[in-house]
């Protein structure tokens, strides 16, 4: 028996985790709607995590998003180290002028 992967859409998966959150407990919603309870904690430990921006995308979003934070701040070090240096070399400029 081959079993193909399940989609499941956002306003969906927002749907059980309320209803996980409220009245319904975690073995009523795997019962009425046929997922498997790993599914339903994973989808509310995402939820929890990353509150409204949970479920976005295909997974590769919040991994995008890192990388994107990774990288802005690397650029702001090198900012700050490229002003450092240019002042450095002013200094070091302004030295020689005097010497010679």
């Amino acid at each position: 028996m081959v079993r193909t992967r399940r989609m499941y859409s956002r306003d969906f998966k927002l749907q059980v985790v309320k209803e996980l959150e409220g009245t319904k407990t975690l073995a009523q919603i795997v019962r009425e709607y046929e997922i498997e309870q790993s599914v339903v904690g994973r989808w509310y430990r995402e939820y929890r995590q990353h509150g409204d921006n949970a479920f976005k995308g295909n997974g590769k979003t919040y991994k995008e998003d890192a990388r994107m934070a990774t990288l802005e701040r690397k650029i702001g070090q090198l900012t700050i180290e490229n002003d450092f240096l240019k002042k450095a070399l002013q200094g070091i400029n302004r030295n020689d002028r005097r010497g010679s």
